[in-house]
């Protein structure tokens, strides 16, 4: 199983980024899929999961609204839209499967970066 990240970069205050995570070797439903993102000198935090079997969606509170997590399970990709981005949620953020929204397969991270 491996996932490949990409679709950072920088944006303004405002603005929006959308992430890809691109899957080899699981089904996109038939596993939890997350995004999770890191401060540097902080503790990873979960953004946001879907479930694999009822496409239930959670969210991190500071985000509910502006972000939106998505699959294509035909193309074994799954999205996070961010829009009305602010400066908090530049971090390096990774992409996640597993079981329940447990994490066991992680991404590479991806730096977003968003300025004031």
């Amino acid at each position: 199983v491996q996932l490949q990240a990409s679709g950072g970069g920088s944006a303004q205050t405002g603005g929006s980024l959308r992430l890809s995570c691109a899957a080899s070797g699981l089904r996109l439903d038939q596993y939890s899929i997350g995004w999770f993102r890191q401060v540097s000198g902080k503790e990873r935090e979960g953004v946001s999961c879907m479930s694999g079997s009822d496409d239930g969606t959670h969210y991190l509170e500071s985000v509910k609204g502006r972000f939106t997590i998505s699959r294509d399970v035909d193309n074994s990709v799954f999205y996070l839209q961010m829009n009305s981005l602010k400066p908090e949620d530049t971090a390096v953020y990774y992409c996640a499967a597993g079981p329940e929204c447990v994490p066991k397969t992680w991404g590479q991270g991806t730096q977003v970066t968003v300025s004031s």
